[in-house]
């Protein structure tokens, strides 16, 4: 593969359901190489996302994004006063 794995190492890449990762299915290039290189491409079932490690962390993001774009509200600014004295 890249001449640091032996041969016998199988590697896996784990994908979740998003559409690009699925189109291994369509087209085989990627599963070719895969097989060539002692790859697997694991996808996670459907509606699993509590399987991709970093999905959480999106939640956190997109909270992050909304308090930002209400960092006006004065409600919203005394909780989070309030949180950061604690």
């Amino acid at each position: 593969m890249n001449g640091r794995d032996p041969a016998e190492v199988r590697i896996a890449i784990v994908c979740d359901n998003f559409s690009p990762h699925l189109s291994t299915k369509v087209d085989t290039r990627v599963g070719d190489w895969a097989a060539a290189n002692t790859v697997e491409i694991a996808h996670t079932p459907a509606n699993s996302s509590w399987l991709n490690r970093i999905e959480a962390q999106f939640t956190a993001l997109r909270y992050i994004a909304w308090r930002n774009r209400h960092a006006h509200d004065q409600r919203l600014r005394a909780i989070v006063d309030r949180a950061n004295v604690a």
